[in-house]
């Protein structure tokens, strides 16, 4: 190997990435973009309206323009056209909610990642004793966040599978573990025929409820109450589980991929979507990564191959399955029974 055209730069942006990270985030959490979307607005102006301090804030402002998230008109600081797509608070096509839980509890749990590899253990609050997931479902507001987070992860997934997946076969779908109902609700927008219901604990009813009201489809994506490993699945010609089976152990996604076709008729068909990793395991950062994450957050969850999904399908019955990738780092594979 030589090293005469080596340089450290690559290793330094990754190493120092979190650089540039933090200042989106921080972005996010100060309402840059939403303040920008009602106009361009001078260095002066943005300082005044969200309360900052002049030492940093031409180097905040300047270094989100260098990084791509805003625009710099002479002295005028704009948004970007994806900033203002997606980073407007009050668009339904914010993703930022999933930006927020990063930054409030993924971002200082990641700083323990040393630790995770060492021990195997979870660094979240179940270091301090605190379950997260049990006490975010009692906190009506925490638990609204949290579901209107996963819809910002979700959306082009959701966009994806409407688009990609053959429903014109198929009259009813069931998303499991369905969080605020954003697969449901772009299901029944573009399929007309389909029957779409959306299955979660019971406090989320509310907010699917509100959510599929807001598109004006209450009539039309049903919740259906239950727990996933107490409760068999309601019956549907396609069930869906999104970002549900990276949480769990080798045991558990079997039994949750094994309920999945129980529950579906002959002919029916099992989506699983999630950050899948390449088979080869070597172009998915993200995946990998995600996989990382839930070494920090799950005791016993971790992200997979499509070659690993499909063989745990066909180990629970299934007689066919394929891979298709759907949108950035997102594929699912999806099941025939």
């Amino acid at each position: 190997m030589t090293t005469d055209q080596a340089t450290p730069e690559g290793i330094l942006q990754l190493g120092l990435g979190f650089w540039g990270s933090k200042t989106l985030l921080s972005a996010v959490e100060l309402g840059v973009f939403t303040l920008l979307a009602e106009g361009p607005r001078t260095g002066e102006s943005v300082r005044a309206r969200l309360g900052l301090q002049p030492r940093g804030a031409d180097d905040f402002l300047d270094a989100l323009v260098s990084l791509g998230m805003l625009q710099r008109t002479d002295d005028e600081y704009a948004n970007t056209a994806a900033t203002e797509l997606f980073l407007d608070r009050n668009k339904p096509s914010y993703i930022g909610g999933i930006l927020e839980m990063a930054n409030a509890r993924l971002y200082p749990f990641w700083g323990s990642l040393t630790e995770a590899l060492r021990t195997g253990q979870p660094q979240n609050e179940l270091k301090t004793g605190e379950d997260f997931f049990p006490a975010l479902y009692q906190d009506p507001d925490r638990l609204q966040q949290f579901l209107h987070a996963m819809t910002g992860l979700t959306m082009g997934a959701a966009l994806a599978i409407a688009e990609k997946f053959p429903w014109e076969r198929h009259q009813s779908v069931m998303d499991v573990g369905t969080a605020e109902g954003c697969l449901p609700v772009q299901l029944a927008l573009r399929h007309a025929h389909l029957n779409a219901g959306g299955f979660d604990l019971p406090p989320v009813r509310p907010v699917f409820e509100a959510y599929a009201q807001s598109f004006g489809l209450a009539d039309r994506v049903r919740f259906h109450a239950g727990d996933f490993f107490a409760d068999d699945l309601p019956p549907a010609d396609v069930l869906v589980m999104g970002r549900i089976l990276h949480d769990w152990g080798l045991d558990q996604k079997l039994t949750l991929l094994k309920k999945g076709y129980d529950a579906l008729p002959a002919g029916g068909a099992l989506i699983v979507y999630d950050t899948v990793i390449d088979d080869d395991r070597r172009e998915n950062t993200f995946g990998l990564l995600m996989s990382l994450n839930m070494l920090i957050e799950m005791e016993a969850g971790f992200d997979y191959t499509g070659a690993q999904c499909r063989s745990w399908m066909a180990e629970v019955g299934f007689r066919e399955s394929y891979v298709e990738h759907l949108v950035g780092p997102d594929s699912m594979v999806v099941g025939i029974k």
